[in-house]
């Protein structure tokens, strides 16, 4: 079993002056949610996510080594631009700047060089999507990618687990958007490979139903959350409920692995419709307690039941950290729910916006 230390790399064996690389990555949608966290980003329980199409960072890394014309290195040595869009993004500078710091160990050439980092998302910045998943995914690909010209004989396999390995020290959602599909974060014990340090592609059978999966993310509120995910993280650790509900989160995996084999949609809907449920409670008793959803969530996933009780088409919602609800389906009732979606529920979205988006096969160098 790998760990932590397997990450830490000996001496490089070629050299690079300078270059660049372009990676794109998407966000992801648990399924089973991870609320809660140790040392490190170490989830206190698994998860598992279907990985998105659409809504992706895209990220260009230049770098040159340092030398006598090079800019005045920034904060320990670290010496880096951060453009969003194009243009400088002060802002974004901390969260990086922290990220470098906790990834230095196992990426030690880090201070070697000047960074040029260039951002931008495919989906309107701050519209509540969890940009930090994608984000945090395609920066660790480009990273990886210099890693690899200074160690060429670097495995496939071991670039795709520590890109994932050093995305969940920026971001811990972040692992599961370097693969594709179906991906898991987290030990579970009846999930071969499973891991705590990276995620991992869903090893067993995953029915026709769950090809191409739809996501419809219905863009509720656009503001910045009362309470961040890493505030909520933490208020787990004194819990009430906090360690029946790691409990549930296995529990419900291992449903997962059983309706994933059998295409089982009612099954499905239990499931993740429960998980979101649970995740918001986790947060409303909580101490301090807050809340996330807003009215609109609420009217629209009472307008999901109804539809889904008198049409029978097996659609359904989950939540992430915050009011935006991602409508679920499969491909082939795709007209109806989206029609559903447009007459519906688009009246309860900011400004009408939505987001039309399904299951991807993750990073992809351009």
């Amino acid at each position: 079993m790998l760990t932590a230390a397997d990450f830490i790399p000996n001496k490089y064996t070629s050299t690079i002056e300078n270059g660049n690389f372009e990676w794109s990555a998407p966000s992801n949608i648990a399924l089973v949610k991870y609320w809660g966290k140790k040392e490190n980003q170490i989830p206190a329980n698994p998860s598992v996510s279907f990985t998105l199409n659409n809504c992706k960072t895209i990220t260009k890394l230049a770098f040159s080594k340092k030398g006598a014309s090079t800019p005045p290195s920034g904060a320990n040595g670290f010496s880096f631009d951060l453009l969003f869009e194009g243009k400088p993004k002060e802002d974004f500078k901390p969260k990086i700047q922290k990220f470098l710091e906790r990834v230095e160990v196992y990426l030690p050439f880090l201070k070697d060089y000047h960074f040029t980092i260039d951002t931008q998302n495919t989906f309107p910045h701050s519209s509540g999507i969890a940009s930090s998943a994608s984000g945090m995914a395609a920066l660790a690909m480009n990273f990886m990618s210099l890693e690899k010209l200074l160690n060429p004989e670097m495995t496939d396999d071991y670039f795709y687990q520590k890109a994932s390995f050093l995305a969940r020290l920026g971001s811990g959602s972040a692992c599961r958007s370097v693969k594709g599909n179906v991906v898991v974060w987290g030990n579970q014990a009846n999930i071969e490979g499973s891991t705590d340090l990276f995620g991992v592609e869903f090893p067993y059978t995953i029915h026709e139903n769950f090809k191409n999966y739809q996501d419809t993310i219905l863009l509720v509120d656009k503001g910045e959350k009362q309470v961040s995910s890493t505030v909520g993280h933490d208020l787990m650790h004194n819990h009430p409920y906090a360690e029946r509900r790691f409990a549930q989160a296995h529990e419900n995996l291992d449903k997962l692995i059983a309706i994933f084999e059998s295409g089982n949609l009612d099954e499905f809907i239990k499931v993740v419709e429960s998980e979101a449920l649970t995740l918001h409670a986790m947060m409303m008793t909580s101490m301090p307690y807050f809340i996330l959803m807003k009215p609109n969530t609420l009217h629209i996933i009472n307008a999901i039941w109804k539809f889904r009780n008198e049409t029978q088409i097996p659609v359904c919602f989950t939540l992430d950290a915050g009011a935006n609800v991602h409508v679920l389906y499969p491909e082939n009732v795709a007209t109806k729910v989206l029609e559903f979606i447009q007459d519906e529920l688009v009246v309860f979205c900011q400004n009408s916006q939505y987001i039309c988006d399904k299951i991807g096969s993750g990073a992809i160098a351009l």
